[in-house]
C-alpha cells in the first residue's frame, strides 16, 4: 500500500532549535512574561558537580557548536501554533505565546576556552541575559556541552595511555544516534586522536579521514588471498588489510606476501599482545619491517595502557564503542543554575546540590615549572591572583570574535594536558586537584543563607 507520509529525519536544523528545550523552560518563559519579569537581568552558570569515579579532570569541548545553536534559536510561527495545542498553554491568552516569536538570545556569554582542562565546581560558562532568554537556552547548552566534554575527557585519557602511538576514532556506528558520531569525532580529534573513520566529520571539520576494510570484503571473495590482492591492487601502497576474518596469523602471512608491500595489517579480535608479537615476527621474516600493525576491538584506556606497558609491537589503535559511549562513565553531572537576578545573589540549599550565589570568575595558579597548582572560584568583580579562565565570547547576542580553529583548540588541549600534575594523569587518579572558593564568595553565601 502506498503512503503519502514522508519519513521524519530527527536531525536538528536551525529553524528547529527554538523547541530544542524542555517544556518547563517554555512554561517558565511564558510565566515570566505574564508576571512582568521578562526584563529582569539574570546570571546563570553552568558547571559540573562531581566527576565519575576514576576521573581526575575534564576537557571542556563543544563550545563552538553550543554558541552556534544558542545564537540560531528561533520560534517560528508554525512552532508557536503547535505550542497552542498543548494542554499547558490552551488556557492562556494567545498574545503570551505570540511574544515568543520575537525572542532571540540577546545576552552575553562568558566561557572557559575549548580544550581547557577543568574541574568540578568551577563555572565553565556564564550567561547574562533577560530572564526568559537565559532560561530558554538551558537545555540546549547542557546537551551541547555535556556529551562533547564527556568524550573529549575520555579521549584525553586514551591519548595519555597510548604514549605517542596514534589513535583513530571508529565510533560512529556505535554512537547514540548519527549526530553523536560527528560530535565524538570532533571531541576525539580535539583531545589528540589522529583521525576518524567518519567521512562527514572529515568534510565538515577537516579532520583526517582514515579507514581499512570490513570483514564483508574478505567474505565476498572465494579466497582470502584474492580479497587481499584485489584491495592492494586498487589501493597500491596505502592498503590496510584486515587479517582476522578467519585465522589471524595465516591472514598475516598472506598479507605479507602481497607485492608491492601493503601499508598495514589490522587485527580486530583476539589476544592482541601475543597476536601482534607473532604478526610482527611474520612480517619481519618476509622483509616487511615497514608494514605497520594496527589493533582495534573494544579497546579502552586501561587496555591500551596495558598493551603499551607490555611492549606489544602495535603501531596504532582504532577506538570505537568505548569512546563514543564512554561506557564506564556515560554521563556528567553538568548543571545550569541561577546565581544572580538584578544584582541579587541566588542560591540553592538542596543536600548535595548546594550552589554559591553571584556571578563568578575562575583563576588558575601555576607552580614555577608551569604546572597547574590550584584554582580559585571568585566573584566576577573580584580581583585575584592567577590566570582568569572565563572570557566573554558573546556580547549582545553576537560573537565577540570568530571561534578558534579546531587545530588551535587541539593545540590548547595538548598544552593543557602537559601542564597537569603527573599524578592526575594516572588512569586511577583521585580527583584531588585543589578548587577553592574565595572568602568573599563564602561571605556572600553565609549572608544570603542567614548564616
Amino acid at each position: 500500500m502506498m503512503t503519502t507520509r514522508e519519513p521524519v529525519a530527527l536531525w536538528p536544523q536551525e529553524d528547529d532549535l527554538g523547541l530544542m528545550t524542555d517544556l518547563y523552560q517554555l512554561t517558565m518563559m511564558v510565566g515570566y512574561f505574564r508576571s512582568g519579569m521578562a526584563g529582569r537581568r539574570a546570571e546563570f552558570e553552568l558547571f559540573v558537580r562531581r566527576l565519575p569515579h576514576g576521573r581526575a579532570y575534564m576537557v571542556l569541548a563543544g563550545l563552538e557548536q553550543a554558541l552556534a545553536g544558542v545564537l540560531a534559536m528561533r520560534m517560528s510561527a508554525d512552532r508557536i501554533a503547535w505550542l497552542r495545542g498543548l494542554d499547558a498553554f490552551k488556557h492562556l491568552d494567545s498574545s503570551l505565546l505570540d511574544a515568543l516569536a520575537d525572542v532571540r538570545f540577546e545576552g552575553d556569554v562568558w566561557a572557559i576556552p575549548e580544550g581547557t582542562v577543568v574541574f568540578p565546581g568551577e563555572t565553565l560558562l556564564r550567561v547574562s541575559a533577560p530572564l526568559p532568554q537565559a532560561q530558554w537556552v538551558e537545555t540546549y547548552l547542557l546537551a551541547a556541552l555535556g556529551y562533547p566534554t564527556l568524550v573529549a575527557s575520555k579521549a584525553a585519557r586514551m591519548t595519555t595511555a597510548a604514549k605517542g602511538r596514534p589513535l583513530y576514532e571508529f565510533g560512529a556506528r556505535r554512537g547514540h544516534g548519527p549526530q553523536a558520531g560527528l560530535l565524538a569525532a570532533r571531541s576525539a580529534y580535539l583531545a589528540g586522536f589522529a583521525g576518524t573513520s567518519l567521512v562527514e566529520a572529515g568534510r565538515r571539520l577537516e579532520i583526517p579521514v582514515v579507514g581499512t576494510m570490513g570483514h564483508s570484503w574478505i567474505q565476498a571473495f572465494d579466497r582470502e588471498e584474492q580479497a587481499f590482492a584485489a584491495y592492494a591492487q586498487i589501493y597500491p601502497g596505502s592498503a590496510t588489510l584486515l587479517v582476522d576474518t578467519y585465522d589471524v596469523l595465516e591472514g598475516v602471512r598472506k598479507a605479507a606476501a602481497i607485492e608491492p608491500a601493503i601499508a598495514a595489517v589490522r587485527i580486530d579480535s583476539g589476544e592482541l599482545d601475543s597476536l601482534a608479537r607473532a604478526a610482527r615476527a611474520i612480517l619481519d621474516e618476509h622483509g616487511r619491517a615497514g608494514v605497520k600493525i594496527l589493533c582495534s576491538g573494544d579497546l579502552d584506556e586501561t587496555k591500551i595502557a596495558r598493551l603499551v606497558a607490555a611492549g606489544a609491537p602495535i603501531d596504532g589503535f582504532g577506538i570505537g564503542v568505548e569512546l563514543v559511549t564512554s561506557r564506564d562513565a556515560p554521563a556528567l553531572s553538568m548543571v545550569y543554575k541561577l546565581v544572580e537576578l538584578e544584582g541579587q545573589g541566588k542560591y540553592k540549599l538542596s543536600p548535595g546540590k548546594r550552589t554559591y550565589p553571584m556571578a563568578k570568575q575562575v583563576y588558575r595558579r601555576r607552580d614555577p615549572a608551569g604546572r597547574f597548582a590550584g584554582d580559585l572560584v571568585a566573584r566576577a568583580d573580584e580581583p585575584a591572583a592567577g590566570e582568569p579562565l572565563l572570557e566573554r565570547v558573546v556580547q549582545g547576542g553576537r560573537l565577540v570574535h570568530e571561534p578558534p580553529s579546531l587545530i588551535r583548540v587541539r593545540e590548547r588541549c595538548r598544552d593543557q594536558l602537559a601542564a597537569l600534575p603527573d599524578h592526575l594523569l594516572a588512569l586511577d587518579a583521585a580527583c584531588d586537584y585543589p578548587v577553592v572558593y574565595s572568602d568573599q564568595l563564602e561571605a556572600d553565601a553565609r549572608r544570603l543563607m542567614g548564616g
